[in-house]
């Protein structure tokens, strides 16, 4: 455990966490925690195809969420929880078969407000898709 992550966080953890849920249902891998990142991968297949037969955006922008979400759900103290308040994405290349993976970093971890920039890219390394996740950080109890 490093000093960004306030609770035991690995790959396992994360699939255990997100069993019978929309990750799962796509077919979301995750894959690694370093440091200060989290990665993750989603097949380009027709669970996740939009009808031209490419990656629909909407997969990339979940992909992008739960990484982030993940990231920042980890690294509150106990006591407190995160929930979203902005996502973008700007999509730079179309993907029609394989994997997409994405990597989530902090950007700013502070007391009421986090940002996280993920990157996702396909097998070749070429950038797909850039996200940015703005979450608010609250107490365990509140709105």
């Amino acid at each position: 455990m490093t000093a960004l992550w306030k609770r035991p966080l690995s790959p396992e953890i994360l699939t255990r966490l997100h069993v019978d849920t929309t990750a799962a249902h796509l077919g979301i891998e995750f894959l690694a925690v370093g440091d200060d990142f989290i990665s993750a991968r989603v097949p380009v297949d027709r669970r996740t195809h939009q009808p031209m037969g490419i990656l629909h955006g909407g997969v990339s922008v979940v992909l992008a969420e739960t990484l982030g979400s993940c990231g920042a759900a980890f690294s509150v103290p106990e006591g407190q929880r995160v929930v979203g308040l902005d996502i973008n994405a700007n999509h730079i290349r179309s993907v029609s078969s394989g994997w997409v993976t994405g990597t989530a970093r902090p950007v700013h971890v502070g007391r009421s407000t986090q940002v996280w920039q993920i990157d996702l890219v396909d097998e070749h390394g070429r950038l797909t898709c850039v996200s940015r996740l703005t979450m608010a950080v609250l107490a365990a109890g509140g709105a």
